[in-house]
């Protein structure tokens, strides 16, 4: 058998492989995904591109302090959850070689202790720079103490739960970013919850705390992670001959802190609500 092969083309080597090049940039944590970079930021600080690469498109993760819960003194209800910080995420957004800026929003104190006392909002986390535009994830609303009638709760990325004797309204969400606090109706001992990225807060039950809403499970990262749970609000009585203090909410989660409870003895004090936290990741191979 014989043929003529000469002719006859594989096309090995009749194409140029064009290697994908992929953004080269600084700032925060880094850690790796398969082919994507990650850049935590758990404080604030700068993102700096100084390769575009082939495509120059990024996606982010912003979320907002969250806010303190409220305190009680000694004889009156529990306390409302602090709500949780604003969340925003998108995905590829184009950018620029230029540094951006990263703020990362504190989370607000809790109440002071054995006080009918409010909690503080939580700050804003952004990330800005030249060519994007700014976006700005709202500090959670804070938890209210107070038993005066018609009390309302912190407006925030979400909204703070309350008690009040009667017509207690939950602070008001952001619209994109958490839902509203819970309020009351009716005379109950347990305070509201506050909001979360996930849905609203939930309000207290006679002498139980409503739970604060749920947050939003992202996996920027490369694992999946639960952010801007709202925080629960105080029980009456308090638990334990240490009364029901507030619980602090996630560090770099944006999880609001929870109301305290109260008791006939000891320093009830709201939760401090927790830092928020800014996430880029991009392609680099």
């Amino acid at each position: 058998m014989s043929g003529n092969f000469g002719n006859l083309s594989l096309g090995f080597g009749s194409s140029k492989h064009h290697a994908f090049v992929g953004i080269i940039a600084t700032g925060g944590t880094i850690t790796t995904d398969g082919d994507y970079k990650v850049h935590t930021f758990n404080s604030s600080g700068t993102f700096t591109i100084s390769q575009l690469g082939n495509n120059g498109v990024l996606d982010y993760l912003v979320v907002a302090g969250a806010g303190g819960g409220g305190s009680r003194n000694g004889n009156a209800g529990g306390a409302g959850g602090g709500g949780a910080g604003g969340l925003l995420t998108a995905t590829g957004l184009s950018v620029s070689e230029v540094a951006y800026t990263v703020t990362v929003g504190a989370g607000g104190a809790g109440g002071a202790g054995n006080a009918e006392n409010n909690g503080v909002a939580g700050a804003n986390s952004v990330f800005s720079g030249s060519g994007i535009t700014t976006v700005t994830s709202i500090g959670g609303g804070r938890g209210v103490g107070t038993v005066a009638n018609a009390a309302t709760g912190g407006a925030g990325g979400s909204g703070g739960g309350v008690r009040s004797r009667v017509n207690g309204t939950g602070g008001a969400g952001t619209a994109g970013q958490g839902n509203a606090g819970a309020g009351v109706t009716t005379s109950v001992d347990g305070g509201g919850g506050g909001g979360g990225a996930g849905s609203v807060g939930l309000a207290g039950e006679g002498p139980t705390g409503g739970a604060g809403g749920s947050g939003a499970t992202s996996s920027i990262t490369g694992s999946s992670v639960t952010y801007a749970v709202g925080g629960n609000g105080g029980t009456y009585p308090g638990v334990g001959a240490g009364g029901n203090v507030g619980v602090a909410g996630t560090t770099n989660r944006g999880n609001g802190g929870s109301g305290s409870g109260a008791g006939s003895t000891g320093n009830y004090y709201g939760g401090a609500g927790g830092s928020g936290v800014v996430i880029i990741r991009y392609q680099f191979q």
